[in-house]
């Protein structure tokens, strides 16, 4: 398929895998932004909602690792499937909570199946589109995640409040169903995959495999490592920051943050292009670097920004659009590794790095109970820098055949 012209094809699979992802992402962050009505119900103190907010991410390592595994092995359209009905079911048994114990363990299965769902969805992508267009269909898909956050952000700012937290997380769990249902109708399995199965079966999918490309795969984890620190360390206790520290109201904080998820879509949409156009290292270093700059007015610097008829804004608009980083993440770990482990891969790199944040939301917690919030949170502009200099010591794929690790 990815030697072929773009077409319907391609244009379904890019849809169905944005479909499985934007409802993914959506799951996974909507506790941030009903953090405040769940903690006040259950009588949670910052400690213990940063737990939860922490095992969901931790989770998604899990996740990654198992269905990463299992999709080399057994096909990137079933594990698609799995995991949208995984985290449909963790999301939807949230609403079910009533103390910490439960919240945890309804929060961990949503992190399972949101940590499996991302790398079989790109993989496929990855393997079946025509490599001119590679970055820009990747960064379509990856657009499902600004997109969540923004549903995210609107139903914390206004569904929960007319419905409660209880419904929220119950009617959240409903658009899987449906997400499912077409995966499992339209959506093709990867054809180079189907190609490769035999020798992946013959010499064995696992970690060991890993290690003949460990030099590649070592300095592609250090660079999702430190762009997933700058994400998390943005996102997971901005929507509470807004409202705990400075005083905003649940509706104006989502005005803030729909307008970050605003400028986050456009970077998405973007990122591809300018890959694809000028190659992944400069677009990964330019957007991590407008990332940075936007973190810094709405923490560290917010006493002075806030002085500045609509600086704010403009810095969460552009923070957003450098998020659009990770419309490049899936793209270059695809390019640079073979078919057999290409799953296997992603899903590691990706979410063993973003379990590590399971202590990014504590360590906020404690750090910002002693040098403040906005100074604890302006850390992410310090992670992504170092990721986009970083960026620079990988080799260049743009236009790299899709087989060529093979």
């Amino acid at each position: 398929m990815n030697q072929r012209a773009a077409g319907p094809i391609h244009l379904r699979i890019v849809a169905l895998a944005f479909a499985a992802w934007i409802f993914d992402f959506y799951d996974l962050v909507l506790y941030s932004f009903l953090l405040v009505p769940v903690a006040r119900e259950l009588h949670l103190t910052a400690e213990q909602s940063s737990i939860a907010l922490g095992m969901s991410l931790l989770m998604t390592a899990i996740g990654g690792v198992t269905f990463g595994v299992l999709g080399d092995r057994y096909g990137r359209k079933p594990m698609i499937a799995a995991t949208v009905a995984i985290y449909g079911v963790g999301t939807a048994l949230c609403g079910f909570s009533h103390n910490l114990t439960q919240l945890i363990v309804f929060r961990s299965i949503t992190g399972l199946g949101m940590g499996g769902g991302w790398a079989p969805g790109q993989s496929l992508v990855a393997e079946c589109v025509p490599a001119e267009r590679r970055a820009r269909y990747a960064g379509y898909v990856q657009t499902g995640a600004p997109l969540g956050v923004l549903l995210a952000a609107a139903a914390g700012g206004y569904v929960a409040p007319a419905l409660g937290w209880r419904l929220t997380f119950m009617l959240s769990g409903v658009p899987a169903l449906f997400v499912l249902a077409a995966v499992m109708k339209w959506m093709p399995e990867s054809d180079v995959w189907r190609r490769t199965r035999t020798e992946a079966g013959t010499r064995g999918v696992d970690l060991r495999a890993i290690l003949e490309h460990r030099r590649i795969f070592a300095m592609l984890f250090v660079i999702v490592l430190l762009n997933s620190e700058a994400y998390w360390f943005t996102y997971t206790w901005m929507p509470g920051y807004l409202e705990l520290k400075r005083g905003l109201t649940a509706v104006a904080a989502s005005h803030l943050l729909i307008k970050m998820q605003i400028g986050g879509v456009l970077g998405y949409l973007t990122f591809g292009r300018v890959a694809d156009g000028y190659g992944r290292r400069p677009a990964f270093c330019a957007y991590g670097l407008l990332m940075a700059a936007g973190t810094l007015p709405p923490t560290i610097l917010w006493n002075a920004a806030a002085a500045v008829p609509g600086l704010i804004s403009a810095a969460m608009f552009t923070a957003g659009f450098g998020t659009g980083i990770w419309a490049g993440i899936a793209p270059m770990i695809a390019e640079m590794l073979p078919t057999r482990i290409r799953n296997t891969s992603l899903g590691l790199i990706l979410n063993v790095t973003r379990g590590f944040q399971f202590f990014t939301p504590i360590l906020i917690a404690m750090m910002g109970a002693r040098v403040g919030f906005g100074a604890t949170l302006s850390l992410g502009a310090l992670f992504s820098t170092m990721g986009a200099l970083l960026v620079w010591i990988l080799p260049e794929t743009r236009g790299r055949s899709i087989t060529a690790m093979d």
